[in-house]
């Protein structure tokens, strides 16, 4: 008989790319998660060549394998939440959309619409950005789009507060319970997000981190995020545990490499308190 030991829970799986360098995508995923008390599955969807300075090389994984993955995960070890990120191609995002429905209808789904790396690697097909909107976007419990990521599948510029609430409000109408427009891309000492529900608009501000440790920044929060949900916390709660987390994480980065940084991701948080 197998041993259980005792687990705070949450289990997440996150079905995104791998990032040699550590610092984003599936190793930032994982570390995230465990770092936040839950358990982290995956489904990888691609094979990066990448550092520090930018995306040298990208391997997708075959659409079936892909599955395969997330049907073995889901059928036996389960999900109380779901994060993905990079996807690739409208075959990929279909399927994903697919077997979710299929394996995990009432799972909640954070969807990091990952587009572009950091140093500017196109991560995402532009015939990939129709079938995200159609297919994945609805299905989202929580859409966690940076503001040029917003301004594509919006269709709208974003230079303001209110050009990100009006964004997040056109996004809203393609089906996703909420969005949580991240406002690290617009100029300011002070960083803004922007909760946006059918309930109206919630703030999340903080000072700016004056740092280069920005590799995963995004990653890192859609996962603390998916973790606090899997955990059973409010999405106001979970949304301000992950800023902090990636706050942390960004002060007290090790300064590796000599372009867009890892984070800390080994750092603890408190837990939430019971």
């Amino acid at each position: 008989m197998a041993q259980h030991g005792t687990h705070p829970g949450g289990r997440v799986l996150i079905i995104a790319g791998s990032d040699s360098g550590g610092g984003a995508g599936i190793q930032a995923d994982i570390k995230t998660v465990t770092a936040l008390q839950g358990f982290a599955t995956t489904a990888i969807t691609a094979l990066t060549a990448q550092n520090t300075l930018g995306v040298f090389g990208v391997h997708p994984i075959p659409v079936s394998f892909v599955v395969q993955q997330i049907e073995l995960v889901l059928d036996d070890i389960g999900a109380e939440a779901v994060k993905t990120g990079m996807l690739g191609d409208p075959a990929l995002i279909e399927a994903i959309a697919d077997t979710l429905a299929q394996h995990a209808p009432d799972v909640p789904v954070v969807v990091d619409p990952v587009m572009m790396a950091k140093g500017g690697h196109p991560l995402l097909d532009p015939s990939a950005e129709q079938a995200l909107k159609t297919t994945l976007v609805p299905r989202a419990t929580v859409l966690t789009p940076n503001v040029p990521e917003a301004e594509v599948l919006s269709g709208r510029t974003i230079a303001s507060l209110d050009d990100m609430q009006a964004a997040g409000e056109t996004l809203l109408a393609l089906g996703p319970h909420a969005v949580l427009m991240k406002g690290g891309h617009l100029p300011g000492e002070t960083v803004t997000d922007l909760l946006v529900t059918a309930e109206g608009i919630a703030r999340f501000s903080a000072p700016r981190v004056d740092t280069t440790a920005t590799h995963g920044t995004g990653c890192t929060l859609a996962s603390a995020l998916a973790c606090g949900l899997a955990q059973g916390h409010p999405l106001p709660d979970a949304i301000a545990r992950a800023r902090a987390y990636v706050r942390r994480a960004m002060e007290t980065a090790p300064g590796f490499g000599s372009g867009h940084g890892p984070m800390n991701h080994g750092h603890t948080v408190a837990p939430f308190q019971e």
